[in-house]
């Protein structure tokens, strides 16, 4: 049977043995091993791989998935001829999920048709990136719709519906702590700035002693939702990952996933591991 090993993406692997349980308690006499991978043998040759002399693998900035197989040729006593063991790893490359939040809200609008509704929601995305700049974030409209509404016991208003993303921007920074750095927390900071603009924005209307804008915020329409996503050619499967189930890890053969969703898609035709088309 197989053993499914998983290794973070570009980092390193664990120590993988060439014995069994059952070998590790016994005297091997003059053991060889011999490794290969998806690309044919293993080498330590190789800058990435690293065999010890009892035939441990060590792979560095893993990246390629796939079956990994170790022989293993040993006597039990000098006289006897020698044993052949062949031992079979599925290696997995893993990520954990690439989060970003969505986000909706709705104003007060002028006419559908008003020029100062585009304008205004141009100034809107602008300001929102602004606010997350520093934190390497970035904030886009994914739709802006007005709608007239029908008002309880009352007449017509327009509104305008938004929804945005607010991302991560990867950057290397090596002058900021490492837990400031970090995509999640920065995301999550975003997050605070944002519902805090929105909060603010009402408090302001209620001290004002002035008239309302033609175009506001209608106080408790924010809706933030956390949306988890793979990179191309990974997905998320508790089922044939119970070990990792919330990793995003490399598609088997006769799975694909082409974009940034978290499942890994059927494809009979695909024959390799991480695929991103079929």
């Amino acid at each position: 049977f197989s053993v499914k090993v998983y290794v973070k993406l570009n980092h390193k692997s664990p120590h993988i043995l060439c014995l069994t349980n059952h070998l590790r308690n016994l005297e091997l006499i003059d053991p060889k091993f011999h490794w290969n991978g998806p690309g044919g043998g293993l080498s330590s040759e190789n800058s990435s791989v690293e065999i010890s002399p009892i035939g441990t693998l060590i792979l560095s900035n893993f990246k390629l998935s796939g079956v990994y197989t170790c022989s293993i040729f040993y006597k039990l006593a000098v006289m006897q001829p020698d044993n052949n063991l062949l031992i079979k790893y599925l290696i997995y490359a893993y990520s954990d999920p690439n989060a970003y939040y969505e986000f909706t809200a709705q104003y007060h609008a002028a006419p559908c048709n008003s020029y100062h509704n585009a304008y205004f929601e141009k100034t809107l995305v602008q300001i929102l990136n602004k606010l997350v700049e520093e934190l390497s974030c970035e904030v886009a409209l994914i739709k802006a719709e007005c709608h007239h509404i029908k008002m309880q016991r009352g007449g017509l208003q327009n509104e305008i519906f938004f929804k945005f993303s607010v991302d991560s921007i990867n950057r290397e920074d090596r002058l900021c702590q490492q837990s400031a750095c970090d995509a999640p927390h920065r995301l999550n900071k975003a997050k605070q700035i944002i519902e805090r603009f929105f909060k603010q924005q009402v408090e302001t209307g209620k001290q004002s002693s002035e008239q309302l804008p033609e175009i506001y915020y209608i106080d408790n329409t924010l809706q933030m939702v956390r949306v988890d996503r793979c990179y191309p050619g990974y997905g998320i499967d508790a089922v044939l990952h119970p070990d990792c189930p919330e990793c995003c890890v490399a598609c088997s053969p006769g799975s694909y996933n082409p974009s940034n969703g978290i499942h890994c898609l059927r494809c009979d035709t695909s024959l390799i591991y991480g695929a991103t088309m079929c």
